[in-house]
């Protein structure tokens, strides 16, 4: 099992100020991540909405739609870490 979270299964990360911090080593500045970074105030976010005719769950079940809505706000801003597109809502479901 831990021959499957082997780092050569991944590509480089370009960024790992989350985890250093997380480790308690030293990082050049605090870590800055956003709880509720996709979302409507994004204009990208709606036009992705509109051009795909998607409602919420459509969005968090198409991976190729959470991909892109999870990465706008990285492309956007100055952030070091994601959070995946989802909700709690999808368990229920």
């Amino acid at each position: 099992m831990a021959d499957l979270f082997d780092n050569k299964n991944f590509p480089p990360l370009k960024n790992d100020r989350v985890l250093k911090a997380a480790r308690g080593e030293d990082v050049d500045r605090v870590p800055v991540w956003v709880m509720r970074q996709a979302g409507r105030y994004l204009p990208e976010f709606r036009k992705i909405k509109e051009d795909n005719n998607a409602d919420f769950f459509k969005m968090v079940q198409t991976p190729e739609i959470c991909c892109e809505l999870t990465l706008q706000p990285i492309n956007k801003f100055d952030l070091d870490a994601a959070i995946i597109f989802s909700d709690i809502l999808v368990i229920p479901q």
